[in-house]
């Protein structure tokens, strides 16, 4: 009832005014276990993500997110947890993958699911390394993974800013065709989520066009 009400009366709000430029609509498959991997430049990604893509989309949230004061925190902790996204504890590496082991039941039960590879926002707008939960999770389910790169968000909520910018420019989704990853199973496991979490990092940039820095970003959760 509550995905409902949302699709249908508070999507559309968002969509008004937020206006994402959304491409590649047509690589979405419609049912069945899917992985949406993203680049990640602002805490409103987590919104317009789920905007974009026409079916329910879970996804890890930061704890923090869960833990607002006031007003807005209370807000944002009932929307979140309300559809079902699930919260990573900073620098927990059993939270961590505690989150990630939820997300595999989440796939299995034929759902989309969510994650940012660099595992944090960029701050200076370029693609960091992946983390190798990503590929952990590709590979314990054999999930589908649907690339997405995230344009211009930045600028309606910029890294340490309370409330996004009504007035911003639109922001662009690019969504790239699903990409499967069985040909690695044979590989030992590390070799095996590293080489994943590379070709998804390839394919959100291919769809950015961000510059790649080749390391981690230094603020991001030990999810991988």
């Amino acid at each position: 009832m509550f995905y409902t009400f949302m699709s249908r009366v508070v999507a559309p709000i968002l969509r008004l005014i937020f206006r994402p430029r959304v491409e590649g609509l047509e690589n979405v498959p419609t049912d069945g276990p899917l992985i949406v991997a993203a680049n990640h430049l602002s805490f409103i990604d987590s919104f317009i993500i789920p905007l974009s893509i026409p079916r329910p989309v879970t996804y890890v949230a930061k704890a923090s997110y869960f833990e607002g004061k006031g007003l807005k925190g209370r807000f944002v902790r009932w929307f979140l947890t309300t559809l079902g996204h699930v919260p990573i504890q900073r620098g927990a590496q059993r939270a961590a993958m505690g989150a990630l082991e939820q997300a595999v039941g989440i796939v299995e039960s034929g759902g989309a699911f969510a994650i940012y590879p660099e595992g944090t926002r960029s701050k200076d707008g370029r693609l960091y390394r992946g983390r190798t939960g990503v590929g952990w999770l590709v590979l314990a389910t054999g999930a589908r993974v649907l690339p997405v790169g995230l344009a211009g968000t930045e600028k309606i909520q910029p890294v340490g800013t309370g409330r996004p910018r009504i007035l911003a420019p639109r922001p662009t989704v690019r969504i790239g065709k699903p990409l499967d990853f069985g040909h690695y199973s044979e590989l030992p496991p590390a070799k095996a989520r590293r080489a994943v979490t590379d070709d998804i990092v390839a394919a959100i940039q291919e769809l950015t066009g961000q510059e790649y820095t080749g390391a981690y970003n230094e603020h991001a959760d030990a999810a991988g």
